[in-house]
């Protein structure tokens, strides 16, 4: 028989939030699989246990080359533990690749929930948490940057975003670019440690409190797009998509019904809109016959 990958969230603060299960994985794991090997140690320690199986080390840069090898382990009928820094592992950290590797070979895949700091600053940020999306990080350099945000510049969704505390005041200045500097944002930093903080503003104000210096972890929900109504046209626009429906085979009274359906107007309205035109063209050219 296979083996099993089973990948555990680590505490993304406090110790305290480690799940129970993680302490039993870690112990009777075949082989364990670390974003870094110091932090299993002290999370190891701080639970009091020890780990009875080889360790490797698993991140960005030995992850396409490592995967392989575990893979190998787990068609042998090893278990396997995954574990990162922080929080569930493939949420942009390491472990993608290897549950998709593990998954093309009809491997068994199961998890130890355990603390997200995407799930936290959503619940702590105040804004609406029924649907959101989340985009982990953004490009560093700045022109890279604004195209990713004007991407999901009309997004209805809530946001989520990491970010490194260096570069918060550029990001927060872009996103008030982009999105409008009142649109309503949170800034979740240092999540379960000592120095908790969530910030709550319009963008604009957050990036000029990033200005002066942020530390920590950071997470960022951002408030997704208004909703709008129908464009509003004005009169002159009106008159021009009716002429244009006209032109097209029309009749002047359906082209004017579904002009007014599609701006989300009374016919009444545009109908209106056009017999001013008519008025206006007869006053300019004598007859107005052909202009509307």
């Amino acid at each position: 028989m296979t083996g099993t990958l089973v990948l555990a969230g680590t505490p993304i603060g406090d110790i305290a939030d480690a799940p129970p299960r993680l302490a039993t994985e870690l112990e009777n794991a075949d082989i364990v699989a670390a974003e870094d090997t110091r932090r299993l140690r002290g999370l190891t320690r701080a639970l009091g246990i020890h780990t009875s199986g080889r360790v490797v080390s698993y991140f960005e840069g030995n992850e396409s080359a490592r995967t392989p090898e575990l893979v190998e382990a787990l068609v042998g009928g090893a278990r396997v533990l995954l574990v990162t820094d922080a929080g569930m592992p493939s949420v942009s950290d390491p472990g993608y690749r290897l549950v998709a590797a593990a998954v093309e070979q009809d491997i068994k895949v199961t998890a130890v929930p355990g603390p997200s700091a995407v799930l936290t600053a959503l619940a702590l940020s105040g804004l609406p948490v029924d649907r959101f999306c989340f985009e982990g990080f953004l490009p560093r350099k700045a022109g890279e940057r604004l195209g990713r945000l004007r991407e999901v510049a009309d997004e209805r969704r809530t946001l989520v975003y990491f970010e490194a505390p260096h570069r918060l005041d550029d990001t927060l200045a872009a996103m008030a670019e982009v999105f409008g500097a009142e649109r309503r944002a949170a800034v979740c930093r240092e999540l379960t440690k000592t120095y908790e903080e969530v910030k709550r503003g319009p963008l604009a104000e957050l990036a000029a409190w990033a200005a002066e210096g942020v530390r920590g972890e950071i997470t960022v929900v951002v408030e997704g797009a208004p909703e709008t109504g129908p464009a509003e046209l004005d009169a002159e626009e009106l008159v021009r998509r009716v002429r244009v429906r006209e032109e097209a085979g029309e009749r002047r009274k359906e082209a004017i019904a579904a002009v007014a359906a599609d701006a989300g107007l009374p016919k009444r309205e545009v109908f209106d809109a056009v017999v001013a035109a008519k008025n206006a063209a007869v006053s300019s050219h004598g007859n107005g016959k052909g202009l509307i």
